[in-house]
């Protein structure tokens, strides 16, 4: 019983913060009168034209995730690359780099099979 305590006393407290701090905030803010710009969407100065709900092909979608997985990885090998001039000294260095070939083995077959299916062309 003596856990719930402690989230008994700060349930409270953390909605008093928080309600305190939007109040702050709505208290403190510049008012404007309102408008028939201000509820628009800011598009860095440009005219907003059309719906922005429109379709999208699913290819756009696929070589997005495909840039973000591979360049994730890709950030990966940079502190790898460090720890491994540290451990060329201490013995490591054939366990380190079997490792990191079966790492790049991975990810360029990944790579491989991306390109063969044509998940790289952009149409």
């Amino acid at each position: 019983m003596d856990a719930y305590t402690v989230l008994i006393y700060f349930l409270p407290l953390g909605a008093l913060i928080a309600g305190a701090a939007m109040f702050t905030g709505n208290l403190l803010s510049i008012k404007t009168k309102e408008s028939a710009h201000k509820r628009e969407a800011y598009e860095c100065g440009e005219v907003i034209i059309g719906d922005a709900r429109i379709q999208f092909k699913v290819g756009y979608y696929l070589f997005a995730l495909l840039f973000v997985i591979f360049d994730v990885e890709s950030l990966f090998l940079f502190p790898v690359a460090r720890i491994f001039r540290g451990q060329v000294a201490s013995g490591l260095a054939p366990h380190l780099l079997l490792d990191l070939a079966i790492f790049v083995v991975v990810l360029s077959l990944g790579l491989a099979y991306a390109w063969r299916k044509g998940a790289l062309k952009w149409d």
